[in-house]
């Protein structure tokens, strides 16, 4: 297992190496990965079914973890199923919920004050505007 990833989010890839190579050193092959961050355990796995047994037929000595890992997820897995359906439901979008209403927030009184009089200046205005209008024809008579 090759280490990759960051400090506290670990990532490894499951490699065919030589034994004579660093751990992170050169591979010969990626079989797969592990995220150990994934919290469904089934999902945290994933393996090349094909090039994993080939490497194997070759004679290649997996490691302590990763047979562990083959044991579970390999070809003839005893979880495969599991692994099956924990991948889906990490394939499925996640469902959002729709946004609560907004809750009233007073307004500060400054604020508050410069609105109040534009409204009723808006009001007042039509009828203004009537009273400059009879005050015409009252004259013109």
């Amino acid at each position: 297992m090759k280490m990759m990833g960051r400090k506290h989010r670990p990532f490894f890839r499951i490699c065919a190496t030589d034994s004579r190579s660093p751990r992170d050193g050169k591979v010969l092959e990626e079989l797969g990965t592990y995220d150990p961050m994934i919290a469904d355990t089934d999902a945290r796995v994933t393996l090349n079914h094909e090039r994993l047994t080939y490497w194997l037929s070759v004679g290649a000595q997996p490691s302590e973890n990763v047979k562990v890992f083959i044991k579970k997820y390999g070809p003839a897995g005893i979880k495969l199923a599991a692994q099956q359906a924990a991948r889906e439901r990490l394939a499925m979008p996640k469902e959002v919920p729709p946004p609560p209403e907004p809750v009233y927030v007073p307004k500060p009184k400054g604020e508050a004050a410069a609105e109040a009089p534009a409204e009723p200046a808006t009001e007042a205005s039509p009828e203004v505007a009537a009273e400059a209008s009879s005050e015409p024809e009252a004259a013109s008579e």
